[in-house]
């Protein structure tokens, strides 16, 4: 639950609004370092493209794991040490990479290369879109890094349902203590639903 605890007026629309003390980037790092400290065994961290800074990416390499995490097209890499070291970055849509190919990159602001991967997808209504990933993995083909980050769907699907299932966005709640009551009887709630997909071999919306 993020404690929004600082106020402050937006000026163009001039409106009051409240922001954490702390940035979504430093939970983040948080709940890496908890995992980690907590003796959770994990090889791979697992992010899209809202935690692709290159604060997050040098907390995990230092940490000495491998990280996958989506790019926006607008990032600027160099395609090899030298142009790095001359200052010649291109912006990661303005380059053609091929897709599905594992093609190592300096990413600006990051001192170690990193793999980059294109990879091309159906919307679902029927437009096309494109991901680029980057990781620190150096070792494994584009296919090993995709097939490992398409993991993190299932965190996708369970916001979905969470939200649409068990009412987790409805809630009606004004202070911290009946927020957090909601939220834990929304967890309860998917929790129950899983249990009767299990059983019954029908998904969450049936």
């Amino acid at each position: 639950i993020i404690h929004k605890t600082i106020r402050y007026c937006v000026i163009k629309t001039k409106k009051e609004t409240r922001k954490s003390e702390i940035t979504k980037n430093e939970y983040f790092r948080n709940l890496v370092l908890k995992s980690s400290n907590n003796n959770i065994k994990f090889k791979y961290v697992l992010a899209d493209n809202w935690f692709g800074s290159k604060e997050n990416m040098e907390f995990l390499h230092n940490m000495n794991k491998l990280f996958i995490i989506g790019i926006k097209s607008n990032r600027t890499i160099a395609l090899n040490k030298e142009d790095k070291l001359n200052g010649k970055f291109t912006q990661v849509q303005s380059i053609d990479i091929k897709e599905d190919i594992a093609t190592t990159v300096w990413l600006k602001g990051i001192d170690f290369p990193l793999t980059l991967i294109k990879k091309v997808f159906k919307n679902e209504n029927g437009t096309e879109g494109i991901l680029h990933l980057i990781s620190n993995d150096l070792k494994h083909d584009a296919d090993h890094i995709y097939s490992i980050y398409q993991k993190r769907w299932d965190i996708e699907v369970y916001h979905k349902s969470i939200k649409q299932n068990s009412s987790l966005a409805k809630s009606p709640t004004k202070v911290v203590r009946s927020q957090s009551n909601h939220i834990f009887a929304s967890i309860v709630g998917y929790c129950k639903l899983q249990a009767l997909r299990i059983t019954s071999s029908l998904n969450h919306f049936a």
